[in-house]
């Protein structure tokens, strides 16, 4: 029988609609990484079913865990393969534990536990937000720290100084509907598909930004956020003038959007003296929001990390990193871990 290995982390992520496994080796090398989408499943109701959703988890989770473990050269019990240069299996198994839907978090926090204790493995749950944090890690391990991180995702809008690994200060958020939420409402309003962000952007291509004016609200108010108001501005704006023409809607809401991300992230980084400027979360992968985050990292002179689209949506590779640094620091989670489904971002010295 082979040895475990603390360093190699099986990771599984089912906080929403996707089905992620991911196997990363010292926290920072990725040897796997699968994820399975339902949005061909959620896209006629216009949003995520937590019913369904949790549903595909199960019928997804074992042959998604079984291609990521033959991929990084593992069999089904994590043991290295006749021929893969190492008599070491996998040590350490992580799952999602919060914030998300909570029948989709069961999924992959009972089935991370069961592997564990199978495999005689620790087990770790992970935060879903932290994990976000390390997904330019994976991709550019020589990141210099502090930095400070903008995560933008359908549910949660932070902005984050990040001082070491572990080590987070909150230094705003949104304080009603996340950057990602508004999106997806607005999508929704203007009848242009699901996911609302992609569709957002996409009807944005042919629009003008200047054409319609739209508030862009607290832009001065500190490094909290508020999207709500800016969501009620284009339904409003749309039901007094019906015709419009939706992509300069579309262009003009999204650059009201960016502005007020771009503006924040800039006095965070001003404010922490952050060394670079970092994106993370679903809506990081937007394209207008990665020219202008880029465009005043170049003129504030700090690098600026921008996760790869694929990194950038939910995956278990970044909670894989994240359970790594995790294990580190407090040890292996209980057995009794369960699902939170409102878990906080862990803020930490």
């Amino acid at each position: 029988m082979s040895e475990r290995d603390s360093d190699l982390v099986l990771a599984v992520e089912t906080s929403c609609d996707e089905t992620a496994a991911a196997v990363v080796a010292g926290g920072r090398t990725i040897l796997s990484s699968v994820v399975s989408s339902q949005v061909e499943l959620h896209e006629r109701f216009g949003g995520v079913v937590p019913e369904i959703a949790g549903r595909a988890h199960v019928e997804q989770v074992v042959p998604v865990v079984a291609r990521a473990l033959a991929e990084a050269g593992f069999d089904g019990a994590g043991r290295p393969l006749p021929g893969a240069g190492s008599d070491r299996g996998i040590g350490v198994v992580a799952a999602t534990s919060g914030p998300g839907l909570v029948g989709a978090l069961l999924v992959g926090v009972s089935f991370a536990k069961a592997l564990a204790l199978a495999w005689g493995a620790a087990f770790v749950g992970v935060n879903h937000l932290e994990g976000h944090l390390y997904a330019s890690f994976l991709e550019d391990p020589e990141m210099a720290l502090p930095v400070v991180v903008l995560l933008v995702s359908g549910g949660h809008t932070l902005l984050v100084a990040m001082h070491a690994p572990g080590a987070y200060e909150v230094l705003g958020q949104t304080v009603d509907d996340a950057a990602g939420e508004a999106f997806d409402k607005v999508a929704r309003f203007l009848d242009l598909g699901y996911p609302g962000g992609p569709a957002v952007e996409r009807a944005a291509r042919s629009g003008d930004p200047r054409s319609v004016t739209l508030p862009r609200p607290m832009l001065d108010e500190g490094l909290d956020m508020s999207f709500s108001g800016l969501k009620t501005a284009v339904v409003q704006l749309v039901t007094r003038q019906p015709d419009l023409s939706t992509p300069d809607v579309a262009a003009s809401f999204q650059e009201a959007v960016v502005d007020v991300l771009v503006h924040k992230v800039l006095a965070g980084a001003r404010l922490s003296g952050a060394r670079g400027i970092c994106l993370a979360g679903g809506v990081a992968a937007n394209t207008r929001l990665r020219e202008r985050v880029s465009e005043v990292a170049h003129a504030a002179c700090l690098p600026v990390y921008l996760p790869s689209r694929a990194m950038c949506t939910d995956n278990a590779a970044m909670i894989a990193a994240a359970g790594h640094v995790r294990l580190a620091a407090d040890g292996p989670s209980p057995m009794d871990t369960g699902a939170e489904p409102s878990a906080r971002f862990p803020e930490r010295a």
